[in-house]
């Protein structure tokens, strides 16, 4: 399959027709998708945009009128020492404790643009400073879902700490390159700016709001669509019948995901109601490798990543490339690097002299959060798929 969407003219087609039936799916159900439509206005309307523009505006603010820079002089003996950044940086932190998401991180991204922080700096402040709003856990979690206000603020409070952790660990991020000194002049509120910088933070906030709506519109639709045609349900409707069937039940009336042993017992077929087809071969050899304790789940997630890929290889249907998806995705094995046509390209086209070393040798090049750069080059090569075609043509 790999293979044959590795062919251009069969990836055109495939999304032609895509279009097509998205197409079709909008003449069918115009009624749906102008519902679909108007609960996604209604999301960005009462929540989105109240959210978030009203941050936006203020986390431009800081860094347009020079704030950051005054808030630096007076954070900088903590900032450094805690987290290797300057002291500017300090407003990415409060606003992201106060704003939520994804304040935090534009402000971060505002003060690397603007020259305020480093590129290491931004990417230390990256990890920490993107982070749940209060209104949302005090609000949503603590009195919505449990009900109390106290529980709200223990769970924002272990949030805090987490994230300032979290903070705290990534200062050995690049350890070599200290926390860049101020080059600014004098740090002074810049009021005399006020209204250019006010105007150029209430047309950028949003433009970056809107920019958030229009994707929520985009896949809100799209999601109504893919459920009307029977997608969605059907795949719900297969992982429901493989739990009704083999799981334990649960309170309330609930069945758990099945266990190994109980698939590992069946034949092909009994998972005939699944309706899986030919994957219902792979579902009991994985299952009854597991079982039988041929594969150890637990210990492959901590076994050397050679060793590992090759455990997981001896199930059927299991190959080099799912291998590295099951270890990156299923057991947080950051340092893999799965390799498809696409990713092919992208090495072939972005790191020719690495091309043939890969995945193997992943970890070496790219270090130990190679599979999060394996993220980057993929969405970028998606993004750009006329520089991938014009370098391997």
């Amino acid at each position: 399959m790999g293979r044959l969407l590795g062919k251009q003219h069969i990836r055109d087609l495939c999304l032609a027709l895509g279009l097509l039936c998205a197409a079709l799916a909008l003449v069918l159900w115009p009624g749906e998708a102008m519902s679909a439509m108007k609960d996604g206005l209604s999301l960005c309307g009462n929540v989105i945009l109240p959210s978030l523009f009203p941050f936006f505006v203020l986390s431009s603010l800081v860094v347009e009128l020079g704030m950051s820079r005054c808030l630096g002089r007076l954070f900088q003996p903590v900032m450094a020492p805690l987290f290797r950044v300057n002291g500017a940086c300090a407003s990415a932190v409060a606003l992201g404790f106060i704003g939520g998401y994804p304040v935090g991180a534009r402000t971060a991204i505002a003060l690397y643009e603007s020259g305020q922080c480093s590129r290491t700096e931004a990417e230390r402040l990256l990890a920490f400073c993107n982070n749940s709003g209060p209104a949302f856990i005090l609000g949503v979690v603590g009195t919505g879902v449990f009900g109390s206000g106290a529980a709200g603020l223990l769970l924002y409070l272990a949030h805090v700490a987490a994230s300032l952790l979290v903070g705290v660990l990534f200062r050995f991020y690049r350890y070599r390159e200290p926390p860049r000194p101020s080059r600014q002049p004098e740090a002074h509120f810049q009021a005399a700016r006020f209204s250019a910088a006010f105007t150029r933070s209430v047309t950028g906030s949003l433009a970056s709001a809107l920019n958030i709506c229009a994707f929520i519109l985009f896949f809100t639709v799209t999601i109504r669509m893919l459920t009307l045609s029977g997608l969605l349900t059907g795949l719900a409707r297969l992982l429901a019948r493989l739990c009704a069937l083999f799981g334990e039940p649960l309170p309330g009336g609930a069945r758990a995901f099945p266990a190994p042993e109980r698939l590992a017992a069946c034949s092909e077929e009994e998972l005939a109601p699944l309706r899986s087809g030919w994957r219902a071969g792979y579902i009991l050899d994985a299952a009854r490798q597991v079982a039988a304790g041929t594969v150890d789940l637990q210990a492959v997630a901590v076994m050397p990543l050679a060793d590992a890929r090759r455990e997981l290889t001896r199930i059927r249907g299991v190959g080099p490339k799912v291998a590295e998806c099951v270890l990156l995705y299923g057991m947080g094995r950051l340092e893999c690097f799965p390799m498809d046509v696409w990713m092919k390209r992208a090495m072939a086209r972005l790191f020719p002299e690495e091309t043939g070393k890969m995945p193997e040798s992943a970890p070496a090049i790219f270090g130990p959060y190679a599979g999060i750069a394996q993220q980057y080059i993929f969405h970028y090569c998606r993004c750009h798929p006329e520089e991938i075609r014009e370098k391997t043509a």
